[in-house]
């Protein structure tokens, strides 16, 4: 008997593991100046195309509000918004593209790679705009 609760218990934890492997959850996001905690992003999945949406900022900002976006979200609140939509994952492989990500301070839409890396502890998250690229490594939030 002993046994098989051993058994079950770690398949259960096995399992917890394996569903970590994707971009969904609450991440960390850091600055690239100066690598601080920047805000918490959850990202969601509908249908199976992935969204991000900013949940807490953890720096403050000279403008509350997306003031150099030039789409629906122009001079919204950046706290709340989503700046993650469309990603989807390829095929055999632990990566979500062909979604854009935002960045809210710039207002620049990026084309975006995310990459769970460290058994799902870590999200690494590029934004492309030509050959030119931005790379993060967030944190996943237990």
């Amino acid at each position: 008997m002993k046994k098989l609760i051993a058994l079950c218990a770690g398949f259960i934890c096995a399992s917890g593991v394996f569903a970590q492997m994707t971009p969904e959850g609450l991440w960390r996001s850091v600055d690239d100046k100066t690598g601080q905690p920047k805000a918490e992003i959850r990202i969601t999945a509908v249908n199976g195309v992935l969204s991000g949406v900013v949940e807490k900022a953890l720096t403050t900002s000279g403008e509350p509000n997306c003031t150099e976006c030039t789409d629906d979200r122009k001079d919204k609140p950046k706290l709340g918004m989503e700046i993650i939509r469309g990603a989807k994952k390829t095929e055999g492989k632990d990566l979500w593209e062909d979604g854009k990500i935002l960045d809210p301070d710039n207002g620049k839409n990026y084309t975006l790679r995310m990459v769970p890396l460290e058994d799902g502890k870590k999200l690494q998250v590029r934004g492309y705009i030509g050959p030119f690229y931005r790379t993060q490594v967030w944190q996943r939030i237990q």
